[in-house]
């Protein structure tokens, strides 16, 4: 009945269009789309009347019902009976530490961009490089650092850190970073040279000069490939040794006068 209201409000919209047009033949094109449109509304309005009343049967006929679902029925379960506990146990009261030791994290070592503005070669390393724990030593033989400890105690001038290498690539970019209490404080970097080779012992890197001379605290050096970083080793560099002497009390002694 909607859909027969609307074409008929567009046959007297039309209708009413035609009549302000001049022109003969555009305005019976208008009168005659008008008669088609009432006439269309006519049979909207008797399918509307026919489809509920013998519509259906006849559709039926043609296009056979899919049969509706049966209910099937549902089990009902009935409930049994739930044994309440006669004895009641109260909690017991559990102690929570009052202090609780939080792991700190320890951050992945990366370039920093002043570093990498130093690059002059190139940043692929073979994957298959590998670099040994770096050992600190304040002498260094040629080949290996001289007694190797992880503490220290100033005054220092140099401090060295030994490793042996292999499967380098000639030419690819290596840094050494060193960092006190993690600042930066002193570096090298510069491409793999060709007379180090692919692989060998007795590598090393050394600080002489630290940002701020040497001071006591936590130093870290760490090793890079291009960007990946190879190795990390740690030392700590204390104050001084001070070893407390007992000094010795004079006991005061009498003298008997006779």
């Amino acid at each position: 009945m909607i859909g027969a209201y609307l074409v008929v409000r567009s046959a007297v919209k039309n209708y009413q269009t035609a009549r302000k047009i001049s022109f003969y033949s555009l305005r019976k094109r208008y009168n005659r789309n008008s008669i088609y449109l009432f006439l269309f509304a006519i049979f909207l309005v008797f399918f509307a009347y026919w489809l509920p009343t013998s519509g259906e049967q006849y559709v039926f006929q043609v296009f056979s019902p899919s049969p509706t679902a049966s209910l099937t029925p549902t089990i009902t379960l009935t409930p049994t009976i739930t044994l309440s506990p006669t004895i009641t146990l109260t909690p017991t009261q559990t102690l929570t530490p009052s202090v609780s030791d939080t792991p700190t994290l320890t951050p992945t070592p990366f370039l920093p961009l002043a570093i990498e503005a130093l690059f002059s070669g190139p940043v692929t390393p073979n994957p298959d490089s590998i670099f040994t724990a770096i050992q600190f030593s304040t002498e260094f033989d040629g080949t290996n650092p001289v007694n190797p400890r992880a503490s220290f105690v100033l005054p220092i001038t140099t401090m060295y850190g030994g490793f042996d290498y292999n499967n380098t690539l000639p030419g690819v970019q290596w840094s050494a970073l060193w960092y006190r209490n993690r600042e930066l404080v002193c570096y090298e970097t510069e491409p793999w040279r060709e007379e180090w080779g692919t692989g060998g012992i007795g590598g090393y890197t050394e600080c002489s000069d630290p940002i701020g001379g040497w001071l006591a605290g936590q130093y870290e050096v760490v090793i890079f490939m291009g960007y990946e970083w190879k190795s990390v080793g740690r030392f700590v560099v204390l104050e001084s040794l001070v070893t407390e002497t007992p000094t010795l009390e004079s006991t005061p002694t009498f003298t008997v006068t006779p």
